[in-house]
């Protein structure tokens, strides 16, 4: 006997299929695609095989070569120095936010929040201004005569603080969230067994939200590796290019004033799109493997 076929649930998924098709499936086709050919976004593309790769992965003399060694290990140092950050202070703020004695508790989640609603453009004006020499409260409140943008390891420092300011909100409240559904019953028998609150941290807390924690840990390592808008907006990938992140190269290539190398660029952002998948791939499998 047939069974009627149930239109109603296409009617829910049919607009987001759709929309992932064209905005994302399709472009990184095509994308991959462009990778492997000569292109300047005007012509049509000529294929070229792997020649982009080779040029990018082997030709130690070529432009590409450089550009692409030194942006990804500028992505890389930002990875490292920003992923812990926005990993740990969310959950140590997420933790302290449960405690029994804090009060206005949604209050104080929201102002934390408040940045990452903030557009990185606007971001970066306000921080801007804050590291100011002149008109910045680094100046004119502490003395530093120091210009951050154009100096290492400050350049690096004030990316990392507004990442960090306006990345921790977001985490925060997953973190929230799961801890409010851990069972009390666990907490008041560890007390009565007389535990402190580091080991109900690391025996309840961290065990119940592994998940959640295994979620961030891979999305905002997969992030951390786009990043684009805060090295460009506060130092222009300043000062020698030491934070210039291969986004901003693949940008340069595909969208120059000069003449776009857009498949060279696409080549790049093929190899960084692997970069991510294996490491989220090696983050996943070894998390979820001591987790269990």
């Amino acid at each position: 006997m047939n069974k009627k076929l149930n239109a109603t649930p296409l009617f829910f998924v049919g607009p987001h299929v759709i929309l992932f098709a064209v905005f994302i499936f399709l472009p990184t086709i095509y994308g991959i695609y462009a990778s492997f050919t000569q292109w300047n976004l005007i012509n049509d593309p000529v294929w070229v095989g792997l020649d982009n790769y080779k040029t990018i992965l082997s030709n130690s003399e070529s432009t590409f070569h450089f550009q692409f060694r030194n942006g990804l290990k500028n992505t890389l140092i930002f990875v490292v120095l920003s992923v812990p950050l926005l990993i740990v202070i969310p959950l140590m703020v997420a933790v302290a936010l449960e405690h029994k004695k804090v009060k206005l508790k949604t209050f104080i989640q929201s102002i934390i929040y408040i940045p990452g609603l903030i557009s990185i453009s606007a971001a970066a004006l306000i921080w801007s201004l804050i590291f100011n020499k002149q008109l910045g409260i680094t100046g004119n409140v502490f003395g530093s005569d120091t210009v951050w943008a154009a100096n290492q390891p400050y350049a690096w420092l004030i990316i990392i603080v507004i990442t960090v300011w306006g990345g921790v909100g977001g985490n925060m409240i997953i973190y929230r969230a799961s801890i409010n559904g851990v069972s009390q019953d666990l907490y008041e028998s560890a007390e009565i067994d007389g535990a402190g609150p580091i080991r109900k941290f690391f025996s309840i807390t961290l065990p119940s939200i592994r998940f959640p924690l295994i979620y961030t840990f891979v999305m905002t390592t997969a992030g951390a590796f786009n990043v684009f808008g805060q090295p460009l907006m506060m130092t222009d990938g300043g000062p020698k290019q030491s934070t210039t992140v291969l986004m901003m190269y693949i940008r340069q290539l595909a969208f120059s004033h000069g003449e776009s190398i857009a498949g060279m660029a696409s080549a790049m952002a093929v190899l960084l799109g692997l970069v991510i998948l294996v490491i989220s791939a090696l983050q996943y499998y070894v998390m979820n493997r001591n987790a269990s």
